[in-house]
């Protein structure tokens, strides 16, 4: 996928168990950050931060969703762990990573997503997409400069 596709609509349970579809958030600009893997530290700071940028998000009309194919229950207990409180966690679990694949970030061989986030625009075309190395961390302030233009 690449800047100006149209976004493959998707439809995921959060971590609380309710279905989150890509669709359903038409009119809005909505943030994909994928993540390989919950109870891992980079993806643990990746998710934080998603949350603790929340309030600053929703000002620029902007949904965050993290998505990984962990399950929903592990999915909540991580994000209770994290004390992530407004934050959807979505679980791409079964079909195994098929929004991922979708996407073109399923690593096959490792069974989970590469790091990378797309920023949808609200009429569901892809604005702005970055693949990030295994162990990088995603620059928020880059998405956010991208947002503002």
């Amino acid at each position: 996928m690449k800047v100006g596709d149209v976004a493959p609509n998707f439809k995921l349970k959060d971590q609380n168990g309710d279905e989150i579809s890509l669709s359903g958030f038409k009119g809005k600009k909505v943030l994909l950050s994928f993540h390989p893997l919950a109870w891992t530290g980079v993806c643990e700071t990746q998710m934080k931060n998603l949350d603790l940028k929340y309030d600053e998000l929703e000002k620029l009309n902007v949904v965050p969703l993290g998505i990984s194919v962990d399950t929903s229950p592990s999915k909540k207990a991580w994000a209770q762990n994290m004390k992530i409180n407004k934050l959807k966690l979505l679980s791409d679990f079964w079909p195994h990573g098929e929004v991922a694949k979708k996407y073109g970030i399923f690593d096959e061989e490792n069974g989970f997503s590469k790091r990378a986030n797309f920023l949808i625009d609200e009429e569901g075309k892809i604005e702005f997409v970055k693949v990030y190395e295994l162990r990088d961390q995603p620059d928020l302030n880059e998405i956010m400069n991208s947002i503002k233009r």
